[in-house]
């Protein structure tokens, strides 16, 4: 780790890049206090001697887990390749990358071009062995992180499951009720209309052709008027596309097998083993 006299001029010329970033939508409407604190990045690169400063907040609201597409990230490679940067600075590692590949990735393009890592601990020089030590532990530990919250969330989830509190998220058609758990929507119109998408399915044989007798009929299905929260719903001309996952949902087809069977109009799903049920019955072609 080098001290901040020892940043030569050469990399003071070139530009400062605070990334800032929160891993969810819930935490950046949330997590202000963290945002500002990240924010408060500016103010250290211009106390460390940078006059060019550039904030990247591009990936508010996404994971730096590998799995998902970061543009803000993508941003700072394409810079760092050009030569552009001086020194990048985040709140820590985690907020950088939470996986091996971005991590070293970054680590080596900042090696090559001599730009700086500055975090809340100090400035370290990727080029120098014990700082490429340092930034590599500071990596794996804030992967290793990410692996254990994961953990735990798991275990939380298995737990509620287990005393048949797991509350997950369900298609239209369904609703959690407070006293017995999963059921059917009381609305007969909605649970009309799946048991008739599986019965025209059986009988034709073919998603499309059930999408083309469907629309013969100007059938609606509701879709969320809200965007991808279920909260509010409009009826509109079935698409090919909820054709298709009503046909290959699990849910819906313990819906048909319910109606086959002349049991209760509601599955009692207290404990949600009974939708992993379904689910392998649907995959082994029992509804069909």
């Amino acid at each position: 780790m080098t001290n901040a006299d020892l940043l030569p001029a050469a990399v003071l010329k070139r530009k400062a890049v605070v990334y800032v970033r929160q891993s969810t939508p819930t935490q950046v409407q949330t997590n202000l206090e963290s945002q500002r604190r990240q924010y408060e990045l500016v103010e250290v690169a211009r106390r460390r001697g940078f006059r060019d400063i550039e904030e990247i907040d591009d990936d508010l609201g996404r994971s730096a887990g590998g799995m998902v597409t970061r543009p803000g990230f993508e941003r700072l490679l394409a810079w760092l390749c050009a030569g552009e940067v001086g020194a990048v600075l985040c709140f820590d590692a985690s907020r950088l990358a939470r996986n091996g590949r971005d991590w070293h990735h970054l680590l080596e393009l900042c090696g090559l071009v001599e730009a700086r890592v500055i975090d809340m601990d100090g400035v370290y020089d990727p080029c120098r062995p014990n700082d490429r030590l340092l930034l590599g532990m500071k990596g794996s530990i804030s992967e290793f992180e990410l692996g254990v919250l994961r953990a735990r969330m798991v275990d939380a989830a298995r737990a509620k499951a287990r005393r048949g509190e797991l509350r997950i998220a369900v298609p239209v058609g369904f609703i959690w009720h407070r006293e017995i758990g999963l059921g059917f929507d009381p609305d007969l119109r909605l649970q009309e209309v799946i048991r008739l998408i599986f019965a025209r399915f059986r009988e034709l044989g073919s998603a499309r052709q059930t999408l083309l007798s469907l629309l013969a009929e100007e059938v609606h299905f509701p879709r969320p008027s809200n965007g991808k929260k279920s909260v509010a719903f409009e009826w509109t001309l079935i698409r090919y596309r909820t054709v298709i996952s009503v046909l290959k949902n699990p849910f819906y087809a313990a819906l048909t097998l319910t109606a086959k069977v002349r049991s209760a109009p509601r599955l009692s799903m207290g404990a949600p083993a009974r939708a992993v049920a379904a689910a392998s019955h649907l995959r082994s072609g029992r509804f069909c």
